[in-house]
């Protein structure tokens, strides 16, 4: 714990310099199609579209929803695609949106498949077990902040969703960066004026194709769920304050991530003029004309001082909050499940693992939350009371991973404070691999939800209590996809969050309900961060 983490500098940096552009595939595998067999046809708003069946699951990949946004549409809200007249094929996955080259941990880059970039990036993936029904409808919002990441990654997978849990699992691929988020709405006129939030809109049309398509492949628009982790959760919390978005989403969930504060217009605007003046263009007229890559390599080579790009409160796509002063009154009746990980910051690089002694722990904190040399050792001897036998090492990565989840605990509180009910998780389970180092680290729970963790082998290893608990946690996520309550027969009765008791159903290979788990710990740190 070198540093406390800053979530938007960690995932500009994932972005980081010496990018492979344009013409860039990405090394891992694929989710596999073994089996696979040609699919049905089906109709779509803007023509028809032919899937694949694996295992008994239609499976369509790469389905447009929205129309190239490079040249004139660069940096604008994203428009419908060309109808087409014959059957188009979506068995693969679309482009990413432009970035700079993945830079997770060896164990989730492992997930990642070959993807070139684009700017015709706008692609959903659908996975149903029949085109007939009305099933929930869950789309899931990829990682990465709001800067990079995919919707393809093999953890992310809808397969095993859709036949086991028989809902209907969407991912999805939208602009990101300096194409997604830059705020040009007050330096080029009248042309762009809306030229704000443009990848969260890009999202929204997401979700109003599924409103318009989605019956088609057994899917109910009139039930579905939003949900996504880290930066997905931070799309989650975004969306819930946007006046665009309301209708089209009826339950939420984030996992390890928040948004409480939207970026100020006046931040937003310097943030452009600052790529603007690296990259010697005067307007942005000019910016649309930059060719792709040269636009990602600036992005990249930007000081990340003031360089923010990330959803912006223009008073109109994103009016306020999202989360601050309050929970957003636009989605007062939307349920929320929301919880982190124990070890959160074992994902980031600049992680230590090494043991430490007292003082280089004490050292640690003191830097993180620029106490006093006192306030210091009481905090750390109240980790160690709560924590007994656990290394120093280990108490610097618990308070690191705890400033880093502040955000989730404080949406959790504010939006219990809401009429729609809120379940609360904290997730324990510690996986085996780097030689167990890494421990319950940030992206961890995702196979486990999804169904996915034999796709996620690389994260969770191969012991056979992976099982029992990937069922209870995807049981949980589908039974509250499906009405918004968590609760089924392979977990303890989960109670909704009330800031009294602050029930928090603890995900481990013993799952239990916990009133404020760790309660001293979170109070003493509050306590710092207040006077800090």
């Amino acid at each position: 714990m070198s540093k406390q983490i800053d979530r938007r500098s960690f995932f500009r940096g994932a972005m980081g310099a010496g990018a492979l552009l344009g013409s860039a595939l990405r090394p891992a595998h694929a989710a596999s199609t073994q089996g696979a067999s040609s699919g049905p046809i089906v109709n779509t708003n803007s023509g028809k579209i032919r899937g694949l069946v694996i295992e008994k699951v239609n499976v369509f990949k790469g389905i447009s929803y929205g129309a190239p946004t490079g040249g004139e549409r660069r940096f604008m809200p994203p428009v419908k695609p060309e109808a087409w007249t014959s059957v188009k094929d979506t068995v693969e996955w679309g482009p990413e949106a432009p970035q700079g080259p993945h830079t997770e941990i060896p164990e989730v880059a492992a997930t990642i498949p070959k993807q070139g970039i684009s700017e015709d990036c706008l692609h959903l993936n659908v996975w149903t077990n029949s085109l007939r029904g009305k099933r929930p409808v869950m789309v899931w919002l990829h990682g990465g902040g709001f800067t990079s990441g995919s919707g393809s990654y093999s953890i992310y997978d809808g397969q095993n969703m859709a036949r086991k849990q028989d809902v209907v699992m969407v991912t999805v691929n939208h602009r990101l960066n300096s194409f997604g988020f830059l705020y040009l709405a007050d330096l080029g006129g009248e042309r762009f004026a809306h030229a704000s939030n443009v990848g969260m809109l890009d999202i929204v049309a997401a979700l109003e194709w599924v409103r318009d398509n989605i019956a088609n492949f057994g899917g109910d628009p009139g039930n579905v769920t939003i949900f996504g982790q880290s930066g997905g959760g931070g799309k989650v919390s975004t969306l819930m304050a946007m006046p665009a978005a309301k209708g089209l989403f009826h339950r939420a969930i984030a996992e390890s991530g928040a948004n409480l504060r939207g970026v100020p217009a006046a931040d937003a605007t310097k943030s452009a003029q600052t790529l603007m003046a690296m990259l010697s263009v005067k307007t942005p007229d000019e910016l649309q004309k930059v060719p792709m890559d040269d636009l990602v390599k600036a992005t990249l080579s930007t000081p990340a001082v003031g360089f923010r790009l990330a959803p912006v409160l223009d008073g109109h796509t994103l009016p306020e909050g999202p989360f601050d002063p309050t929970a957003p009154a636009l989605s007062a009746d939307i349920p929320l499940l929301i919880g982190s990980t124990e070890y959160e910051v074992n994902f980031f690089p600049n992680t230590k693992f090494d043991p430490i002694d007292d003082a280089a722990l004490h050292a640690a904190v003191k830097q993180a939350t620029r106490a006093s040399d006192e306030d210091v050792d009481k905090l750390i001897a109240v980790y160690h009371k709560g924590r007994p036998g656990v290394s120093n090492v280990e108490i610097s990565q618990i308070i690191a991973s705890d400033n880093f989840r502040a955000g989730v605990l404080t949406e959790t509180e504010r939006k219990s404070a809401q009429k729609a009910p809120v379940y609360s998780y904290y997730f324990t389970w510690k996986s085996p691999v780097h030689d167990g180092k890494l421990k319950a680290f940030h992206t961890l729970e995702i196979p486990f939800v999804l169904e996915n963790v034999d796709n996620g082998k690389s994260m969770t290893g191969t012991g056979e209590d992976r099982y029992p608990l990937q069922d209870k946690m995807s049981g949980a996520w589908a039974a509250f996809a499906r009405s918004g309550n968590p609760n089924h027969k392979g977990l303890p009765n989960w109670p909704t969050f009330h800031t009294a008791e602050r029930a928090t159903m603890v995900f481990d290979n013993e799952c239990k309900i916990v009133n404020d788990p760790h309660g001293e710990e979170r109070l003493a740190l509050n306590a710092l961060r207040q006077r800090a």
